[in-house]
């Protein structure tokens, strides 16, 4: 489990599949590529019964590495490791560092495989399997690769452990823009799966993700801080800007009703309170009203004569 885990923490929630379940993935996929073989051994036979044997023979070799060995490694590099076997049983090929294989990894894991599998009914695929710790056959050792399980049961997976107390608050002023998403999600699975690592590991684990999110954020890692609680402690602060960010609309909102809509009505009613007295000798001026007369002799000298 310990030599799953990169750099970004990318197959930390892996573990290596053991015989049984590789044993069943394997005879699932024997299972269809042997329907296939026959499907096209009858095609062939009827289509070509015309020719030499020789001829024959050729396109039954042809036939057989063709769906034997070829649809299989073409199988595994288009879906990255899958295979029908390994997709029902919830398994997986990757590379020895947690990445998605390629074509020459598929290659020869294939050219192997119909040695150590199809030559020998499995023998030797079943014997490199026990002897290896991590369950690999002789075409994962040559191919640099590994069989991983998919589907890790629920329960298995913890929940991630809240930092100390006296780090509460502690990283409150720290800019966690620049940070990226896969880094948060490498440090919550790390935190989620750090009692299940090696103690070792682990710490060198907590040192390199705490040394990138330092990075990302412009601050070092405080010299009293364990990195496991500085990355818990991080997180948390992450969580809760989030959680400010997705319900504190109303805590956004209270300081501006509260501080405008108050003073904003006190201002106005306190300026015509005070306005008032020095304006009343502006507000004297009567000859404002003499404007109204012109619209008392709008009627006499009125646009519309007397009928």
């Amino acid at each position: 489990m310990s030599e799953l885990v990169t750099g970004e923490a990318v197959a930390l929630e892996l573990r290596p599949a053991r015989l049984p379940s590789r044993a069943l993935a394997v005879l699932l996929d024997l299972a269809v590529a042997v329907a296939v073989y026959v499907a096209v051994t009858i095609a062939l036979v009827a289509s070509t019964a015309s020719l030499d044997m020789a001829a024959q023979t050729a396109l039954s070799i042809a036939a057989f590495v063709l769906v034997l060995v070829g649809v299989p490694i073409a199988v595994e590099t288009v879906s990255h490791g899958r295979s029908l076997g390994k997709m029902a049983c919830g398994l997986r090929v990757v590379r020895d560092d947690g990445g998605p294989i390629r074509f020459r990894h598929a290659l020869v894991r294939g050219l192997i495989g119909v040695i150590e599998i199809l030559m020998t009914f499995g023998v030797v695929a079943c014997v490199a399997s026990l002897v290896s710790a991590r369950g690999r056959r002789l075409g994962d050792v040559f191919a640099g690769t590994l069989v991983v399980r998919e589907r890790v049961p629920v329960s298995s997976a913890g929940f991630t452990p809240p930092p100390p107390p006296w780090l509460a608050g502690r990283f409150a002023g720290l800019d966690l823009s620049a940070v990226p998403d896969e880094l948060w999600l490498a440090v919550r699975q790390y935190l989620t799966r750090m009692g299940q690592l090696d103690a070792r590991v682990g710490w060198a684990m907590a040192e390199r993700l705490a040394a990138d999110v330092a990075a990302r954020t412009g601050a070092p890692v405080p010299y009293e801080v364990p990195p496991p609680a500085y990355l818990a402690a991080v997180l948390q602060e992450r969580q809760a800007r989030e959680a400010r960010r997705a319900f504190g609309g109303a805590g956004g909102g209270e300081p501006i009703p509260a501080t405008p809509s108050p003073v904003s009505p006190a201002s106005p009613a306190v300026t015509p309170a005070a306005a008032p007295p020095h304006a009343a000798a502006p507000a004297t001026p009567p000859p404002v009203t003499p404007p109204a007369a012109p619209s008392d002799r709008r009627p006499g000298t009125g646009f519309v004569p007397p009928a």
